[in-house]
């Protein structure tokens, strides 16, 4: 349960760390976490006393109807409960986690010495090893077909050979493609005839010398005409329409790299959409991981990874996950993740056997804060995180140990989230009730 602070005028500090000097008196307005006399729950959770509470615990199906107070802890049904969920909320004295401190404006916030820093990522981690096989990018690999039946006529390219994008790898004569381009050229005569006629009626008509309907019969030819080269042009399309071609038409690489795989003879007959040719783009290759099922928990996108192989010795090829399979292999329980790697040297091979080590994050270190930006309170570790202009948010952390000034966090907060450091203690004191600085407290 989140409960809000707002502070009208803050204690200016005199430095940074636990020395304040009143400026101004402060009020806060929040739940005190403490228990509500009245009704005997805890007050930040009271319905009784925060309505709005009520349709949060009846959308979650925790409600007693018959007392009006939340199932789980209802004093006349559980009296044995005290009155407190089971919560983080009621485990101590110290503010509840999520508590909000909001302060006038940012000139408040200066004025008061409040200053943030990122936290950081933890430095070093763990190696998780693993093993894996070289695949093409599929974004970087095509096969190409015959785009109509016929017969093969010329093969341009060698096996291995590197090819740009739109280059000839073949030529094929088919008789299907030469009947189309000729009904194209037929079709093309007819659309012309068409539209001659049409100008001319709509002449005519505007001279009152032919009928309307007259008009409106060539206007449905010269419709026609035009669906009928514009069917025929889409169907050309992937071969081209130059009747001067004949049956004829090129088979061209879509991507620049080499050929891999090459098919056909000579003078074969081929079907449509047969595969001829392979053509990837080797300067940029995937690593598929194979990661234990136990494993998994561990590794995310963004993690790095050092490849190596021992058919490519004292190299190392670095890069990071983009993405983690959503399925487990049912027998080799393990679930594939891929790694970009950059291959400009052509050293990485497609079907290659490597070894990857992958650097996670150490165990129990989740970010890395300055030591004062953890103040305690009443049994509880709290980080302030800035959410924006004078607005402030108190996380209860878990700390995993302490290096030098620093304090590693093992929950709480994230990589990236800027965190109070001078000024931390004041806001300490803003959440608590008769503390330096605290002012008189009313529920919202």
């Amino acid at each position: 349960m989140k409960s809000e602070v707002g502070v009208l005028a803050l204690l200016l500090l005199a430095g940074c760390g636990s020395g304040v000097s009143p400026a101004a008196p402060a009020r806060v307005v929040a739940a005190p976490d403490g228990m509500c006399r009245e009704h005997g729950v805890l007050e930040a959770v009271c319905t009784r006393c925060n309505p709005k509470l009520v349709a949060i615990f009846q959308a979650k199906g925790d409600w007693c109807v018959e007392h009006e107070f939340p199932e789980s802890f209802c004093p006349l049904c559980h009296p044995e409960r005290g009155g407190r969920p089971r919560t983080a909320l009621a485990t101590s004295d110290g503010p509840a986690d999520g508590t909000l401190v909001r302060l006038d404006g940012p000139e408040t916030a200066r004025a008061a010495g409040i200053e943030t820093v990122a936290a950081r990522a933890p430095e070093g981690g763990d190696e998780l090893v693993v093993l894996g096989t070289i695949t093409y990018d599929a974004a970087r690999r095509a096969e190409v077909n015959a785009r109509a039946g016929g017969i093969l006529r010329e093969l341009a390219v060698e096996l291995g050979a590197r090819v740009e994008a739109g280059a000839r790898l073949a030529r094929i004569e088919s008789a299907q493609v030469g009947a189309d381009r000729s009904l194209l050229a037929a079709a093309r005569v007819r659309l012309e005839t068409a539209e001659k006629a049409f100008e001319r009626q709509t002449r005519l008509a505007e001279g009152e010398l032919v009928a309307r309907r007259t008009v409106e019969e060539t206007r449905s030819q010269l419709e026609g005409a035009r669906a009928e080269v514009a069917a025929l042009r889409a169907a050309l399309e992937p071969v081209g329409d130059d009747p001067a071609l004949g049956g004829l038409y090129d088979v061209c690489a879509p991507l620049a790299g080499v050929v891999v795989r090459r098919a056909g003879t000579l003078g074969q007959l081929v079907e449509a959409q047969a595969p001829l040719f392979e053509v990837v783009d080797p300067s940029w290759m995937w690593a598929e991981l194979d990661v234990p099922e136990a494993e998994l928990a561990r590794i995310g996108a963004g993690l790095e990874v050092i490849i190596s192989s021992e058919t490519v010795p004292g190299r190392e090829f670095r890069g990071r996950i983009d993405h983690v399979a959503p399925e487990i292999d049912v027998h080799t329980r393990t679930a594939k993740a891929r790694v970009h790697l950059a291959n400009a040297d052509g050293l990485l091979r497609a079907n290659q056997f490597v070894q990857a080590r992958v650097l996670v994050p150490r165990v129990g270190a989740r970010s890395v804060v300055p030591r004062e930006a953890v103040q305690r309170a009443e049994g509880v570790e709290l980080v302030f995180v800035e959410l924006g202009p004078a607005r402030y948010e108190a996380r209860r952390v878990r700390t995993a140990g302490v290096v030098g000034d620093d304090v590693a966090l093992a929950s709480g907060v994230e990589p990236g989230e800027r965190v109070v450091t001078c000024g931390s203690f004041l806001l300490k004191t803003e959440t608590l009730k008769g503390a330096i600085g605290a002012g008189c407290c009313a529920v919202e």
